[in-house]
C-alpha cells in the first residue's frame, strides 16, 4: 500500500531551477568564504557561543561538502541522502529499492555505523573528487539510476556523537533529501527540526512514512499532510510504506515501486539538473542569513572583548598605585635589609666609622676591599627584598583581577577567560620575572656609579672617585641602593660620599623601582590580556565576514 504527493517543484524547469552561472568570481567568493569561516573561532565563553558554533561547522560543512563541489562540478550526480531517526528503516529501504543488500539492517542500534554511497558503476570518475568520498562505503550498482547516486546516512539521534554529526554533515551535503520516519514517530520534535533546517536552505526534500498500520493509514497520512501544509511543505513528495510486522530482509518490490520510479524520473537529465539547481540556489540564498548571523556572533566576542579590556584596565588601577607607594614607602628597606645594614654601621661593622667628624667619608684602598666585600650581602638581601615585593605587586593585581572578572557583576566571557589564566606555570613565570627585574634594578646601580666616577663635573667625578675609593664600586652601589630603598642611614652615608650629587642617583634609582613595581603589574593584566589578542576578537573582525557577504550578493 503506497500514497504519493507530487511536488511540482522539484520537477519545475523555469528559471528558477536552472543551474545559476558558475563563473570564476562566484566560485572564488564562494572559496573566500570557506576559509574565512574556517578560520572563524569564537574564544570566549559568552551566552549562546555554542550554538554559534553549531552554526559555523554547519555552515562549514554546507560550503566544503555540498556548495564547493556542486560549483566545481556541475554535471556530477545527484546527492539523495536517506536520512531519519533511530529504526525508522533508512538501510531496509535503501536495499529494498535496489533489490540487494548494500547496506547492513539489523535490530541492533546503531546499525549504520558508516555510511554508504551507491552510485550507478558509470557516474564514478564523476564522483571521483568529492569531498565525501573519504568518508563514506561507496558501493557502485546498477540498480541506481544514472544522475543520482543515493547515500544511506546514519541516525540523526543515533547514541554515538559521531554518528550524529556525520548525519548532519552528509544532510548538508545533499541535493535531496529523503526522509524516512514512522507512524508511530512522525511526530517526534527532531524530524521536524530537521525538516524546517531544510526549508530554511531551501533544500529539495521528498519524505517516505514507513510502518504505517492498513487500519491508521487515513489518519496517520492526513495529520502528516496537515503538518506539511503548516509548514508551507505541502509540495514535498509522500510515500507511505505499509507495516509489514516483524521481517528480515527486503521490502516487496511492489511496495517500493512508487519510489523506484519516482527515483527514475528525478535521475533523469532534465530533473536531475532541476533538483541540483533548486537545492543549489537555495543554499547560495541562504548563505546570506547564516553569514550574516555568523558575523552577528562574531561581532558579540569583539564587543565582549572590548568590555574586558575595559574591567582590566580599571582593576589594575589599584594595584598599580599600591605597587609604587609601597616602594616609596620602603618596603624594599624593610626585613633583611635593614637588619643587615645594622650590622654593618654599628658596633665594630666596617661602616661604624665610615664618615669622619667633618661630615665626609673616609677610607683607604686597604678598607675599600674590606667594606666592599662587607657590602656584598646586603646587596643580595636587597636584590631578594626587591624581587619580592615586584613578585608581591603582581600578586595583587592578580587577586584584583581575580575579584573583578568573576562574581555575579562580571563581564560576559570573563568567567572562561580567568579559567584559562593563572596556572601554576603562570606563577613561576611571574616570580622568575620578578627576580629577573630586580636583578637588573640591582645591576643598574653599577652604571650609575660608572656614569659618576666618569662625570663631566670635575666635583661630582672627585667625589664619586673618593667614594669608590673608599667603599669600593660594588660597595658604593650598595649604599646608593639601599638609600633608593628608603634606609634613612644609607642615604645619609650617600650624602657624605657624593655630597649632592649623589642625590638625583638616588631619586632615579628610586623611581627604577617604582616603574619596575608599575610594571610587574603591567605584565600581570597583560598576561591576560593575551588571551583577547587574538584576531577573532580584533574591532574589525566581523568585517571579513561581512565583506564575503557583500561580494556574494553581488554575484547572486
Amino acid at each position: 500500500m503506497t500514497a504519493v504527493s507530487a511536488q511540482p517543484d522539484l520537477h519545475a524547469t523555469d528559471a528558477s531551477t536552472e543551474p545559476p552561472t558558475v563563473t570564476p568570481s562566484l566560485l572564488d567568493a564562494v572559496r573566500d568564504l570557506r576559509r574565512d569561516v574556517e578560520r572563524t573561532t569564537f574564544p570566549l565563553e559568552l551566552p549562546g557561543v555554542e550554538e554559534a558554533r553549531a552554526s559555523r561547522a554547519r555552515l562549514l560543512d554546507q560550503l566544503s561538502d555540498h556548495l564547493l563541489p556542486r560549483l566545481e562540478q556541475l554535471s556530477a550526480p545527484a546527492v539523495v541522502v536517506l536520512a531519519g531517526s533511530t529504526g525508522a528503516g533508512k538501510s531496509t529501504l535503501a536495499n529494498s529499492l535496489l533489490g540487494t543488500e548494500v547496506s547492513p539492517a539489523g535490530v541492533l542500534r546503531p546499525t549504520t555505523r558508516r555510511p554508504v554511497l551507491v552510485h550507478h558503476p558509470d557516474d564514478g570518475e564523476l564522483l571521483a573528487g568529492h569531498p565525501l568520498m573519504g568518508a563514506v562505503d561507496v558501493v557502485p550498482h546498477d540498480g541506481v539510476p544514472r544522475g543520482i547516486a543515493l547515500l544511506d546516512a546514519p541516525d540523526l539521534d543515533s547514541v554515538l556523537r559521531s554518528n550524529r554529526e556525520t548525519a548532519r554533515r552528509l544532510l548538508e551535503a545533499a541535493d535531496l533529501w529523503l526522509f524516512v520516519t514512522t507512524a508511530a514517530r512522525y511526530g517526534d520534535a527532531l524530524p521536524w527540526r530537521v525538516l524546517d533546517g531544510a526549508m530554511e536552505r531551501r533544500a529539495s526534500v521528498a519524505m517516505v512514512l514507513n510502518r504505517v498500520p492498513t487500519e491508521s493509514l487515513a489518519t496517520v497520512r492526513g495529520d502528516l499532510l496537515t503538518r506539511l501544509r503548516e509548514r508551507g511543505m505541502q509540495g514535498v513528495p509522500l510515500f507511505v510504506l505499509p507495516d509489514v510486522g516483524p521481517h528480515e530482509g527486503l521490502l516487496e518490490p511492489s511496495a517500493v515501486a512508487p519510489i523506484n520510479r519516482w527515483l527514475t524520473t528525478v535521475a533523469g537529465p532534465d530533473r536531475a539538473r532541476s533538483v541540483i539547481a533548486r537545492t543549489l540556489r537555495g543554499s547560495l540564498g541562504s548563505l546570506r542569513g547564516w553569514v550574516d548571523g555568523l558575523a552577528e556572533s562574531v561581532q558579540e566576542q569583539v564587543d565582549a572583548a572590548g568590555a574586558l579590556r575595559v574591567r582590566i584596565a580599571a582593576a589594575v588601577a589599584s594595584p598599580t598605585a599600591a605597587a609604587g607607594g609601597a616602594v616609596l614607602a620602603g618596603a624594599v628597606a624593610d626585613g633583611a635589609v635593614r637588619a643587615s645594614w645594622a650590622e654593618l654601621a654599628t658596633g665594630a661593622g666596617p661602616l661604624a666609622r665610615a664618615v669622619g667628624r667633618s661630615g665626609r667619608l673616609r677610607g683607604s684602598r686597604r678598607t675599600a676591599r674590606t667594606r666592599e666585600a662587607a657590602l656584598e650581602p646586603l646587596l643580595e638581601h636587597l636584590e631578594r627584598s626587591a624581587a619580592a615585593a615586584l613578585d608581591a605587586a603582581a600578586t595583587t593585581a592578580e587577586t584584583e583581577l581575580r575579584a573583578r572578572l568573576t562574581g555575579p557583576d562580571a563581564p560576559p566571557g570573563s568567567a572562561g577567560l580567568v579559567a584559562g589564566w593563572a596556572t601554576h606555570d603562570h606563577a613561576e613565570a611571574r616570580t622568575r620575572e620578578a627576580r629577573r627585574s630586580a636583578h637588573q634594578w640591582v645591576r643598574s646601580a653599577d652604571d650609575a656609579v660608572a656614569a659618576l666616577v666618569a662625570s663631566g663635573d670635575p666635583d661630582t667625578a672627585r667625589r664619586a672617585q673618593g667614594a669608590a675609593s673608599a667603599l669600593g664600586a660594588r660597595g658604593l652601589a650598595a649604599v646608593l641602593l639601599a638609600a633608593a630603598a628608603g634606609l634613612a642611614p644609607a642615604g645619609q652615608l650617600m650624602h657624605a660620599a657624593l655630597g649632592d650629587a649623589g642625590v638625583p642617583v638616588r631619586e632615579a634609582l628610586r623611581d627604577g623601582l617604582v616603574q619596575r613595581a608599575r610594571e610587574q603589574v603591567s605584565q600581570e593584566a597583560a598576561s591576560l590580556e593575551r588571551h583577547l589578542t587574538v584576531p577573532d576578537l580584533a574591532p574589525d573582525a566581523a568585517s571579513r565576514l561581512r565583506l564575503r557577504l557583500a561580494v556574494l550578493k553581488g554575484l547572486t
